[in-house]
């Protein structure tokens, strides 16, 4: 890292988590979402310095001493998959190292996720199937659900069809995804590339969940056309509102904790009476009963307004799980991103 380049958030945790040894920089990553434990270690992963001038920054920041730190040593891929699997156990490590992992490889892959999701259509649209859906499950589930909205639609079925049937990504269609990302970005990282688990039934899944609920019942029908049996096993993996019903009390508290109470309103107004009365359930009598309240007082609302409340009681419960601060496990298998 250069001494004058400006550190940002990642970049700053990711030094102090290098100042710790394995054991204390899980327990810290224990405690940050999905998306930031990804941020962080594809910041550790890019460093390959970090000098004394790097920490007094970072330090100065938190107006604590360590004068005494005269440099770090660089953040090793054996390092950072140490740490991630002890904070986040083997299974949820995995994918996660090996899209960070992938990201320091590939840079062109990693400038997507700054990008606009309909520019990334426009780029990829014409790109072969396989390139598109290799791209799609590189990205968070809710920006390759906006892509793929951008997609024509005889495209949209067959990627997600695609990311469903990937089992891993092997080096040369990794190489050759990069190539054309380094075309398109004129630059990026041409080492090469190991192999990486991404896509599969699970990030399918992920994506159809962060859609509009239309366009996920239109997608899910056309793929049900084409293979009903991989339809099935999608659907089984993907989590609906009405699976809140099976969560445990004490992660739908932990849910509770985290819902603005109006976007909780909104969602309640089309759920089912299982789902409300775990919700109520799980809350103080009082907080209950002003919630009934607010519900009979707030009067009509589009569907289209619930179905995004909904999604978004969703997406927080989804990082929760990524997190490991509640379990999803009553409501079939665990998703991760």
């Amino acid at each position: 890292m250069k001494t004058d380049m400006p550190i940002g958030g990642a970049q700053r945790a990711a030094i102090l988590l290098l100042t710790l040894g394995e054991q204390d920089a899980a327990e810290v990553l224990k405690h940050l979402s999905a998306r930031d434990v990804q941020a962080v270690g594809t910041a550790m992963a890019g460093m390959s310095n970090v000098t004394r001038e790097h920490v007094e920054q970072v330090l100065a920041r938190l107006n604590e001493d360590m004068g005494r730190h005269t440099s770090l040593g660089v953040g090793t891929e054996e390092y950072i998959r140490k740490i991630l699997v002890n904070a986040l156990g083997e299974n949820k490590a995995g994918g996660l190292i090996d899209r960070i992992l992938l990201g320091r490889s590939s840079k062109g892959l990693e400038s997507l996720k700054w990008m606009e999701s309909r520019a990334i259509a426009e780029m990829i649209g014409q790109e072969h199937p396989q390139i598109i859906a290799l791209v799609l499950a590189h990205l968070e589930p809710d920006q390759a659900a906006e892509v793929i909205g951008y997609l024509p639609p005889r495209t949209r079925s067959d990627a997600v069809m695609r990311i469903a049937t990937l089992d891993g990504v092997q080096p040369h269609a990794l190489n050759e995804l990069d190539e054309i990302m380094e075309r398109q970005f004129a630059g990026g990282n041409t080492k090469k590339l190991k192999s990486a688990s991404v896509g599969g039934l699970k990030a399918a899944a992920n994506i159809l969940n962060a859609m509009e609920t239309t366009r996920e019942n239109e997608l899910m029908a056309a793929i049900r056309t084409h293979d009903v049996s991989l339809s099935g096993r999608i659907e089984e993996l993907m989590f609906v509102f009405e699976d809140l019903a099976e969560l445990d009390d004490r992660s739908m508290q932990t849910l509770l904790r985290e819902v603005p109470t109006a976007r909780l309103v909104t969602a309640l107004k089309g759920a089912e009476p299982g789902v409300r009365e775990k919700i109520f359930g799980n809350m103080s009598k009082r907080a209950a009963d002003m919630l009934r309240d607010d519900l009979e007082v707030s009067g009509p609302v589009r569907l289209s307004e619930v179905d995004s409340a909904q999604k978004e009681v969703l997406a927080i419960a989804r990082k929760l799980a990524d997190s490991g601060a509640i379990n999803l496990s009553g409501t079939g298998d665990e998703l991760v991103a």
